[in-house]
């Protein structure tokens, strides 16, 4: 959801930490997540490593949200789910996160998120959803050569991610209230009256007009009253 980006970017950010240009890692010079070849397609397209070492927070925060948050419409997505999926691109990939949130899903696989796939991870179980995608994602990176370089610092990426998406999923829940609402009483409506009601009615009249008019001399003039 649209609210989250803010929440998702700093919590990802915790994870990449500033400037390195490890050997081993294939995406080479990096900082704040951020690979050379991806500053160059958003902030500056002749950059070089020393620009990149002097990113600005906004440029960072302009290409995660159109490098991942974006091309994983993370805008759409449910609560954690979209901090899972959006995590999980910038890790390994927007394509790779969409794919593997595809296929668990049921829907198809083509890497590119669209109503369908919004459709069936809004009608998911988010917690469901973010522990299979948890799941599936370390399997991944287990699977990966550089795993025995890296695979501490993921399983504890991957772990915080859990924790945090099932927080952010819990707090977009709002559970019904275990009390009923209060129901405003309903003004009484007058009893119809009947044919039989009417006629009684009429006769209760006349019989009372009747008594005054029987007594009248001493209704108007106060005399010829009897008792």
């Amino acid at each position: 959801m649209e609210a989250n980006f803010q929440r998702a970017l700093a919590l990802t950010l915790k994870h990449e930490g500033g400037f390195a240009d490890h050997p081993s890692d294939p995406g080479g010079a990096t900082n704040k997540g951020i690979t050379l070849k991806t500053f160059r397609q958003y902030v500056k397209h002749n950059g070089t490593v020393a620009d990149l070492k002097r990113i600005t927070d906004a440029q960072v925060a302009t290409v995660y949200k159109l490098h991942y948050w974006n091309k994983v419409k993370g805008d759409d997505l449910p609560a954690g789910v979209d901090y899972a999926v959006f995590d999980f691109a910038v890790n390994s990939g927007p394509k790779r996160a969409a794919e593997y949130l595809q296929s668990l899903l049921l829907v198809k696989v083509d890497g590119i998120i669209g109503p369908q796939t919004i459709a069936a991870a809004k009608r998911a179980d988010a917690g469901q959803l973010i522990n299979a995608l948890c799941d599936k994602r370390l399997a991944f990176l287990e699977a990966l050569e550089t795993w025995e370089t890296f695979g501490k610092g993921w399983t504890r990426r991957v772990s915080d991610v859990r924790i945090h998406a099932l927080a952010m999923a819990m707090e977009g829940h709002t559970a019904p209230s275990p009390y009923p609402e209060p129901q405003t009483p309903a003004e009484p409506k007058p009893a119809p009256v009947g044919k039989g009601g009417a006629i009684a009615a009429l006769f209760a009249a006349l019989a009372a007009v009747g008594a005054w008019l029987a007594n009248f001399p001493c209704n108007l003039f106060g005399f010829f009253c009897g008792g």
